[in-house]
């Protein structure tokens, strides 16, 4: 391994963002610039803006199958997901209709919101995941009752990469007259966004998963879905969202979509053979080793996995000193002490829960900074593991008690 292949940054942290790609970049700029205008002034620098952010707008639309006016720009995926949950519980027709169903593995911009809404004397059924980190249909049909206001499961979960059989539920959610959000803030790289094929009625993105600029989403809402609306003060987005339009953002996000919905089928086909040829290295050369999550329904990019023994934050620190980026779980609750939520779910103990580390691929990951990748994991595994009081290296073997 020579000194520049040390040396070179690698990044595998892909879904706690991305780098803005160069053509969104340049698609921004001039919003920066020469077209600064508010999109709300009246004069002609306002109508140009106005103009950039309509065609944006219905570009993003065009890419859901969704109509132009369902489409809502918010700062974030999170706002979205308030925005979903909060929204649909406290529209004006929904005051009896105080329910939720979810899943134990949404992303916390869902579940921290749940909680605070059943403090507000909202009902929330958290349903379980089965090992390989899959919702069942069967267990969203047992839950629901005649006050389901609203079910909302994500589509591809961020930390063990699984996708959901979002079409099947909302099927059913439309049979039952349920509304249905789903989370896709990490599907749209890979997956069909297709809001009709998916049953949806709300459905949330953030730019910055797909190689677009920070700090702008959307939340789809289909025609006719009420829902209070969660920050006054103007009348921006047809005054449903208060605040200023943010024009280069939304034009860099519509462009950002663009990219990834024209070049995801050579995005999947590139990283899939990746995502196995590091799982299948780590898991033969790595001992007490295990893939968190199933391979048969997840994301191209995604890979999780537990290093038994070892504490992940020691093997993230060790691996960034080596100039390589992973995660040990969400980038939003990374702050935190307590083991993955996502991984606990999956019936794993809290020992191997504290061992797990996300690698996620990007448009750009090649097999070289996979290799380097490998080779400085199972170096640092073994040291790692050489210090640890749970593993006794003379006998290569470990025990939690």
């Amino acid at each position: 391994m020579n000194n520049k292949s040390k040396n070179k940054g690698v990044y595998l942290d892909n879904a706690a963002t991305t780098a803005v790609d160069p053509r969104v970049l340049k698609a921004m700029l001039p919003y920066f610039t020469k077209q600064f205008g508010n999109a709300s002034s009246l004069h002609y620098y306002g109508r140009d803006a106005l103009n950039a952010v309509d065609l944006a707008r219905e570009k993003i639309a065009s890419f859901l199958n969704a109509k132009t006016l369902e489409i809502y720009f918010t700062s974030c995926g999170s706002e979205s997901d308030n925005w979903a949950l909060r929204g649909r519980v406290y529209a004006p027709s929904k005051n009896k209709n105080k329910h939720i169903i979810t899943t134990s593995i949404e992303h916390p911009a869902v579940l921290d919101t749940c909680r605070v809404l059943e403090k507000e004397g909202v009902k929330v059924d958290y349903l379980g995941v089965d090992h390989d980190g899959y919702v069942s249909l069967d267990d969203v049909k047992r839950v629901a009752t005649p006050e389901t206001t609203l079910i909302s499961i994500m589509m591809a979960n961020n930390e063990i990469g699984s996708i959901q059989p979002i079409a099947e539920i909302g099927e059913f959610s439309k049979e039952l007259g349920v509304c249905f959000h789903t989370d896709a803030v990490q599907a749209a790289e890979s997956e069909d966004l297709n809001v009709n094929n998916l049953n949806v009625d709300l459905l949330s993105l953030s730019a910055h998963k797909f190689h677009g600029p920070k700090g702008i989403g959307i939340l789809y809402i289909r025609s006719g879905v009420e829902l209070s609306r969660l920050i006054t003060g103007g009348h921006q987005e047809r005054n449903q969202r208060a605040g200023t339009t943010n024009t280069p953002l939304i034009i860099g996000m519509a462009s950002a979509l663009e990219i990834a919905v024209n070049e995801r089928a050579e995005y999947i086909s590139r990283l899939i053979p990746l995502r196995n040829y590091f799982i299948d290295r780590v898991l033969k050369e790595i001992p007490f080793c295990n893939l968190n999550g199933g391979l048969d329904r997840r994301l191209p990019n995604n890979i999780n996995l537990s290093f038994d023994f070892i504490e992940s934050e020691s093997i993230l620190i060790s691996l960034d000193r080596a100039g390589i980026a992973v995660s040990s779980g969400s980038a939003c609750s990374a702050a935190s002490l307590e083991p993955s939520h996502v991984i606990i779910a999956l019936g794993v103990g809290a020992e191997k829960a504290h061992s797990s580390l996300r690698v996620s691929l990007g448009r750009t990951t090649t097999i070289e900074e996979l290799d380097y990748t490998i080779y400085v994991l199972k170096r640092e595994i073994e040291r790692l593991r050489g210090i640890s009081p749970l593993f006794n290296v003379e006998k290569g073997v470990g025990s939690y008690v």
